[in-house]
C-alpha cells in the first residue's frame, strides 16, 4: 500500500501528461461523448477502449521529442520537412484551436446561465477575459498548479455515475457485441460519423503540441538537467517519468470520458430522450431524470473542464507559432520576454470568445474543428513518427519497436477515421 510521502511524490511526478489528457475531455469532448451515449447507449464503449492505447501511445512520443530535443513540435517538424508544410499544419491548428474555443466559451457560459440565470454574453464575455488575464499575468509554476488542481472538476462526471444505477451487464454485453444492439432509428451512416466523432474527439492535435511544449519549458526551467541527460538513470528515471505521467493522464481522460457515455446512456438513452447536441442540452436532460444534484455538478463540470481546456488550446496554437518563427515563447517568460507568444494567446482566446458571444451555431463550429483536425491529424502524427524514428534528431533515444508499433497503429486509425468523416460527411 502506497504511504503517505509516496503518494505525494507520486502525484508531483504527474504534470504535462495529466493536464493533457483532463484537457482532453473539454465541454465540446462532454458534448460528443453525452451524445454517443445518449443516442447509441453502450454501443460505442468500444471506441474509448481502443484509442486509450493509442493515445498513450501518440502522446508519450509527443512528450519525448519535447525532452530529448529541448524543442517543440513545429520546430521538429519543420526541420523534417518542407516549411509550407509546417506552415500549413500550423495554420490549420491555430484556426481548428479557435473554433474550439469558441465552441468551449459558448457551453460554459450556457452552463452558467442554466445554473444561475442571466444574460449569456456576460458569461461569455467574462470567461473569455479570465481565460486571457490568467494566462498572460499568471507565472508559469501558478498556471500549471492551477490546471493539476482544475483536473479534479472531471471527477464530478464520476459523481454522477455513483447516482444513478446502472446496469453492467447490459452494459457489457452492448459494448461486446453493438451490432446486436444498434438502434432501428438510426443509419448506419450515423453510427459511421459518430464513430468518427469520439476518436476525433479522443486523438487531437492540439494536444500533441502542448505536452511537448510542456516538457520544453520544463526543461528550460532546469538548467542542470542537459548535463544529467548524458547519464543514463538519469535518462531512464526521466523518460519513466514521462511514460508514467502519460499512462495516467490518458486513461484518467478516458475513464472520465467512459462515465459521461454510461451516464447519458443510462438516464437520457433509457428515457427516450437521443438527440443530445450541446453539453448543457445533456445537463439540463439529467435534470428531471437523475435530479438537482446530477444536473448541477454536470453543468459546473463543464465549467471547470473549459477553464483547463480554452488555455490549453490557446497556449497550442501559440507554442506552435513561435516555434515555427522562432519567437521566444513560453508561459515562464512574462509578456514583454514573449510579446508574440502572448498575442496568439490572446488573439485566439479573444476571436474565440467573439465567435461565443455572436453566439455562433455550436455545433456547426464542432463539425468545422472536427474536419480541420481530422485533415492535420494524420500528417501531423506521420510527422511525429518519423521524428521519433530519426537519429539525426533523437539520438539515442529514438522509439522503441513496440512503441512505433502503437504509434503507427493511430496513425492508420486516424487516417481511416478521416476517410469515414468525408465518407458519411456528404
Amino acid at each position: 500500500m502506497m504511504n503517505k510521502d509516496s503518494a505525494k511524490e507520486f502525484v508531483q511526478r504527474l504534470g504535462p501528461g495529466l493536464i493533457t489528457g483532463a484537457a482532453d475531455d473539454d465541454p465540446s469532448g462532454i458534448a460528443t461523448y453525452s451524445q454517443a451515449g445518449s443516442q447509441f447507449r453502450f454501443a460505442l464503449v468500444w471506441t474509448l477502449l481502443l484509442t486509450t492505447p493509442l493515445m498513450i501511445g501518440i502522446q508519450m512520443l509527443s512528450a519525448r521529442i519535447g525532452w530529448v530535443t529541448r524543442e517543440g513540435l513545429a520546430a521538429n517538424i519543420n526541420k523534417l520537412f518542407p516549411r509550407w508544410l509546417t506552415t500549413t499544419l500550423v495554420g490549420s491548428l491555430v484556426v481548428a484551436n479557435t473554433i474550439n474555443i469558441a465552441a468551449d466559451i459558448g457551453a460554459m457560459g450556457e452552463a452558467v446561465r442554466l445554473l444561475a440565470g442571466g444574460p449569456l454574453a456576460l458569461y461569455v464575455l467574462g470567461f473569455g477575459g479570465l481565460c486571457i488575464a490568467t494566462q498572460v499575468f499568471f507565472s508559469y509554476e501558478r498556471t500549471v498548479r492551477v490546471l493539476k488542481w482544475l483536473t479534479l472538476v472531471l471527477f464530478a462526471y464520476v459523481a454522477v455515475i455513483l447516482t444513478v444505477q446502472v446496469p453492467w451487464r447490459q452494459a457489457i454485453s452492448e459494448s461486446l457485441q453493438p451490432w446486436s444492439f444498434f438502434p432501428k432509428d438510426v443509419s448506419l451512416k450515423a453510427y459511421a460519423a459518430m464513430v468518427v466523432a469520439v476518436l476525433g474527439t479522443t486523438i487531437s492535435p492540439y494536444l500533441f503540441f502542448w505536452q511537448a511544449a510542456q516538457e520544453v519549458e520544463d526543461n528550460n526551467r532546469r538548467p542542470e538537467s542537459q548535463a544529467l541527460r548524458l547519464h543514463p538513470e538519469y535518462a531512464a528515471e526521466h523518460l519513466f517519468r514521462i511514460k508514467q505521467d502519460t499512462f495516467v493522464g490518458m486513461t484518467f481522460s478516458n475513464v472520465i470520458a467512459l462515465c459521461i457515455v454510461m451516464a447519458t446512456a443510462v438516464t437520457l438513452n433509457m428515457q427516450g430522450i437521443t438527440d443530445i447536441q450541446t453539453s448543457s442540452q445533456a445537463a439540463q436532460a439529467l435534470k428531471p431524470i437523475a435530479g438537482e444534484f446530477a444536473f448541477a455538478v454536470f453543468a459546473l463540470g463543464i465549467v471547470g473542464t473549459g477553464l483547463l481546456a480554452v488555455p490549453v488550446l490557446a497556449g497550442s496554437a501559440a507554442y506552435a507559432v513561435s516555434e515555427l518563427y522562432g519567437w521566444k515563447a513560453g508561459l515562464s517568460n512574462n509578456f514583454h520576454e514573449a510579446k508574440g507568444f502572448y498575442l496568439i494567446i490572446t488573439a485566439a482566446t479573444g476571436i474565440g470568445t467573439l465567435l461565443g458571444y455572436l453566439e455562433v451555431d455550436p455545433i456547426k463550429a464542432l463539425v468545422w474543428s472536427a474536419i480541420v483536425n481530422g485533415v492535420i491529424s494524420v500528417p501531423i502524427m506521420a510527422a511525429l513518427m518519423w521524428i521519433g524514428q530519426s537519429e539525426r534528431l533523437m539520438g539515442t533515444y529514438t522509439i522503441s519497436p513496440r512503441h512505433r508499433f502503437f504509434g503507427w497503429a493511430a496513425t492508420v486509425v486516424m487516417a481511416i477515421a478521416v476517410v469515414l468523416m468525408f465518407a458519411t460527411s456528404f
